[in-house]
C-alpha cells in the first residue's frame, strides 16, 4: 500500500512552502518557491506582498527592471508568469517554445488566410522577415513600445479578419500578435511597463540586451524534468494530472519528465498522487494564518483539482473562463473573498464558517492589505461574481 498523505498534511505543505504561513525573507524567495502569474500586472506585486508580510512594489520593481534577476515571459498554457532566471530557462525550453511553434503555425495560417484587405501571399517568409525586422529596430532604438514599433516597421500594421460573419467579426493589426510570437520565442522581452505598476503597456527589449547572458539553454525534455521536481516540490503531493494541467504538456512530455525525476506514489483521500521520494517525512504544521491573494495567484491556480482547499466555493470565486478572483485564506483553505470598492476600501465575506481565531487573523490580514494598497485602486482584469459584488 501506498503511504497515505492527508488533507492536513497538504494544506501545511501549502502555507509553509508558499510562504504564506512563514514569509519569505526576500523578493526571490518569494517568487522563486512558486511561478508567479503576471497575466494581470497587479497580481505579481500583490502576490508577493502576501508573502513577504509587506507592501512590495519598489522590491518587485527593483529585481525585473534593475537588478535584472527575475523575468516576466510567456510559460505554461500561455500565461503569463514572473520567475527567478534560472527557472525562466526551465520554462522557456520546457514550456513557451511549444506555445509558440503552435502560435506560429496558427499565425502563418491566418496570414494567408484571413488577411485584409489581402492575404499575405508568402506567410512563413514574410513573417520571418518582419520578425528580423522587428529585432533590428529594437537593437536600433534600445527599447520601444508596440505602437513605437509600428511606426518603424509598417508591416505590423498588416490586418487579419477574424471571426468573419459571426456577430462578434473583427479586423485586427498583427502588431500584438508578432510581438507575442517574438517574446513566446525567447527573442523579445517585457522591461517596465509605461506609467504606474498597474499599467500593460510594456516597453519591449531584445532578450540579449536585457540579460546580456541570456537564458541557460536545456535539451526540452530535460527541462521538463527540472520543471516537474520543482513543481512537485512545490505543489506536491499532487496527481499527474495536476501536473500535466499545470504546464500544459501532453500525456508523452509529462511521462517523460516524470521518468527522470525520483517520485513515489501516494493516497490522496482516495486518488493517487506523487510527491519527491525525500519528501515524504510529514512537514510540521505551521503556526494558524491567514492570507488575502488576487486574482490569478498561483497559490490558487496551481492545481487543476482544488477541491482540497477551495470546498464548495467554484461558482463564486471564478470566471467562465476558469480564472479565480481574489481570495480570502486560513489554514491552508479558501474561506472566503475579497475585493476593493471605489473609494480603495478593501472588503471581504466568508463563505464558510470560521473560528474566532481565524476570523480575527483574517480582519488582519484585511487591514495589511489595505495598507499595502494605500490609495490605490486595483480591479482585476477578470472579474468574478463574488468580487463584482462586493466592489459595488
Amino acid at each position: 500500500m501506498p503511504p497515505k498523505i492527508d488533507v492536513e498534511q497538504r494544506r501545511a505543505r501549502l502555507g509553509v512552502r508558499h510562504h504564506l504561513a512563514v514569509p519569505a525573507t526576500t523578493t526571490r524567495e518569494a517568487i522563486a518557491g512558486v511561478a508567479l502569474h503576471a497575466t494581470d500586472p497587479a497580481t505579481v506585486h500583490l502576490s508577493v506582498a502576501a508573502r513577504l508580510g509587506r507592501p512590495a512594489v519598489p522590491d518587485v520593481e527593483r529585481v525585473l527592471y534593475q537588478e535584472r534577476t527575475c523575468l516576466r515571459l510567456l510559460g505554461m498554457r500561455r500565461t503569463v508568469f514572473v520567475t527567478d532566471l534560472e527557472t525562466a530557462a526551465l520554462v522557456q525550453h520546457g514550456c513557451s517554445a511549444d506555445v509558440a511553434a503552435r502560435h506560429r503555425r496558427l499565425l502563418e495560417k491566418e496570414l494567408g488566410q484571413q488577411g485584409h484587405p489581402e492575404n499575405v501571399p508568402e506567410p512563413t517568409t514574410w513573417l520571418a522577415e518582419v520578425e528580423t525586422a522587428v529585432e533590428a529596430a529594437l537593437h536600433n532604438l534600445g527599447s520601444a513600445t508596440a505602437t513605437q514599433l509600428a511606426g518603424v516597421e509598417p508591416r505590423l500594421r498588416q490586418q487579419l479578419l477574424m471571426y468573419e460573419g459571426k456577430p462578434y467579426e473583427a479586423i485586427s493589426n498583427v502588431t500584438s500578435r508578432v510581438l507575442f510570437q517574438l517574446a513566446a520565442d525567447g527573442r523579445i522581452v517585457r522591461g517596465r511597463p509605461r506609467g504606474t505598476w498597474l499599467s500593460t503597456q510594456y516597453v519591449w527589449h531584445p532578450l540579449r540586451e536585457w540579460i546580456p547572458d541570456g537564458l541557460k539553454s536545456w535539451e526540452p525534455d530535460a527541462a521538463r524534468t527540472e520543471l516537474a521536481r520543482l513543481w512537485l516540490r512545490a505543489y506536491g503531493p499532487a496527481p499527474v494530472s495536476d501536473l500535466r494541467w499545470w504546464t500544459g504538456w501532453t500525456i508523452g512530455q509529462t511521462s517523460r519528465a516524470l521518468a527522470g525525476v525520483a517520485a513515489v506514489e501516494v493516497e490522496l483521500d482516495g486518488v493517487t498522487g506523487l510527491v519527491p521520494a525525500d519528501d515524504l517525512e510529514p512537514v510540521a504544521s505551521p503556526e494558524p494564518w491567514a492570507a488575502l491573494l488576487p486574482s490569478l495567484d498561483p497559490t490558487a491556480m496551481g492545481w487543476q483539482d482544488r477541491r482540497w482547499f477551495l470546498g464548495e466555493h467554484q461558482k463564486a470565486l471564478f470566471d467562465r473562463a476558469g480564472n479565480i478572483g481574489p481570495t480570502v485564506w486560513a489554514n491552508g483553505r479558501i474561506v472566503g473573498g475579497w475585493a476593493q470598492r471605489a473609494t480603495g476600501e478593501v472588503v471581504h465575506r466568508l463563505l464558510e464558517n470560521v473560528s474566532s481565531e481565524e476570523r480575527r487573523l483574517v480582519d488582519e490580514a484585511v487591514g495589511h492589505c489595505a495598507t499595502w494598497l494605500g490609495g490605490t485602486r486595483v480591479t482585476p482584469r477578470m472579474r468574478t461574481p463574488l468580487e463584482r459584488e462586493l466592489a459595488t
